[in-house]
């Protein structure tokens, strides 16, 4: 049995997963089709039907990108409404801007580095499911892919595998960068339908 204290924390969730879902413009269906949870059970969760359990709970909260914390109430919650560039967590000074509502699939963010006044130690590595493409629009960012050490400028652009270990460093000292990064489900590439241009002279 769960205390009382628990049972209101399980009820409240309720709204704060519908508050979520709407905030990502993702309808019962897409959460269900990227969670493998049905969309009726994940109805009876968002109207205190139904309590979630914690397996259940880890797979909204990565869809959505937010926290068991948020979830809980025990910590604030993103403002509804456009987002902004915000610290993600301690020790992690980067800037996130998510490009993309929707769960599942592709999605975009922007990150923003800031400006370092002494040349960075090598970027701590993190390996997971999934395919990145990555364009550098400002500065110089450094990217630790496995056993390689890329220093890439604005217009330069890197495509990997999120298995191998990656990291990434502002690779200063100088000014901030900003960059683009894709990401998708492992096995979903970005897919060119138009030919390169010939750069051949004529």
């Amino acid at each position: 049995m769960t205390d009382d204290g628990t049972a209101d924390t399980l009820a409240a969730m309720g709204p704060r997963l519908r508050t979520a879902r709407e905030r990502h413009g993702a309808t019962l269906t897409d959460v269900g089709r990227a969670t493998g949870i049905s969309p009726s059970t994940l109805s009876r969760i968002e109207t205190g039907r139904r309590k979630p359990t914690l397996e259940v709970l880890l797979r909204l909260a990565k869809a959505y990108g937010i926290s068991l914390d948020e979830l809980a109430g025990t910590a604030p919650a993103a403002p509804a409404g456009p987002r902004t560039p915000t610290p993600q967590r301690p020790g992690d000074d980067k800037a996130v801007l998510p490009l993309t509502r929707y769960v599942g699939g592709l999605h975009a963010h922007k990150h923003v580095l800031p400006a370092v006044d002494a040349p960075p130690t090598r970027p701590r590595q993190v390996s997971h499911d999934g395919y990145a493409w990555l364009c550098v629009l400002y500065g110089r960012l450094w990217l630790a892919l496995g056993e390689q050490d890329l220093v890439l400028s604005a217009g330069d652009v890197a495509e990997f595998d999120a298995r191998t270990a990656h990291g990434v460093a502002n690779a200063g000292p100088g000014g901030p960068v900003e960059y683009l990064i894709m990401f998708g489900p492992q096995g979903e590439r970005l897919r060119p339908r138009a030919p390169a241009p010939d750069r051949r002279a004529r």
